[in-house]
């Protein structure tokens, strides 16, 4: 124990006590130079207040060149009223010309070389050249029922003439059906109610629209389905007689449909025979 005690004694009295090691270490000093007291170098970057931020900010601000945004522009309706005045504001201090000295000037039309016939040419064909040159030019003696396109039929104990008579016009026209744009159900649908409707309410000619039907790749879908249903539908009974429609009412796009004040019935027809 005794020898213990003397290495502890040499120890302690060899080397510094711990507390005093922690103070070198802790101390802001050169271990090698105690007296020299080490600087800490302050930052080249001290914090400074937001104080100046405005005015560094008006100091280097940058001025962006202008840009102006284009806003859609709205259409305006006019009414008649707003769009005479402003034709009156737009024609004011305008003199109108006067009349009185103008020279009225009379178009002559004057055929050109192929239009007139040449010398030896038949006068059949010359007339015939001029009837088409009339009709190309101005529609003259353009007839609906001449085309392939035109159709016309009657019912029984009707005469022919009737079909003619309704087609040139003869009868008035009460009410109109036009099935564009719908499909074959559709249309044979409205048709029926129309029929229905137009014999409770007492029309007796009445036109159905259905087109010429130039987009089918046979024949016309439309156009072929109101004959059958006009032939030999439920609604046949009322059927007097129909018949293309006029250039004005649609052409051949449409057709006359002249109805009986009275169906035909089996009876009726039975009758007449005896």
């Amino acid at each position: 124990m005794a020898e213990q005690r003397e290495v502890a004694e040499i120890l302690q009295k060899s080397f510094p006590p711990i507390s005093s090691w922690v103070k070198i270490l802790l101390k802001p000093c050169n271990p090698l130079f105690p007296d020299f007291e080490m600087k800490i170098p302050k930052p080249s970057v001290t914090s400074k207040s937001f104080e100046g931020l405005k005015a560094l900010l008006k100091e280097k601000a940058v001025s962006l060149p202008y840009c102006r945004v284009s806003t859609p522009v709205q259409e305006i309706e006019l009414g008649p009223e707003r769009e005479e005045e402003l034709f009156q504001e737009a024609m004011a201090g305008v003199d109108r010309i006067s009349r009185e000295n103008c020279v009225e000037r009379i178009l002559v039309f004057r055929p050109s070389e192929r239009e007139a016939p040449q010398k030896g040419e038949k006068q059949e064909d010359a007339e015939a050249l001029s009837r088409l040159t009339c009709l190309v030019k101005e529609g003259e003696g353009f007839r609906v029922e001449d085309t392939p396109e035109y159709i016309e039929g009657t019912s029984y104990d009707v005469p022919a003439e009737v079909a003619g008579r309704l087609h040139q016009g003869r009868y008035s026209i009460q009410a109109h059906l036009d099935l564009h744009g719908k499909n074959v159900q559709d249309a044979k649908m409205v048709f029926e109610k129309f029929l229905k409707w137009a014999v409770a309410t007492g029309k007796r000619g009445v036109l159905i629209i259905h087109g010429r039907g130039l987009a089918s790749p046979a024949e016309p879908v439309l156009k072929t389905r109101v004959v059958e249903w006009l032939t030999r539908g439920p609604r046949r009974k009322w059927i007097a007689a129909y018949a293309s429609a006029r250039l004005h009412d649609g052409g051949t796009g449409a057709t006359y449909v002249l109805l009986r004040a009275r169906p035909v019935t089996k009876k009726v027809k039975k009758w007449k025979k005896e």
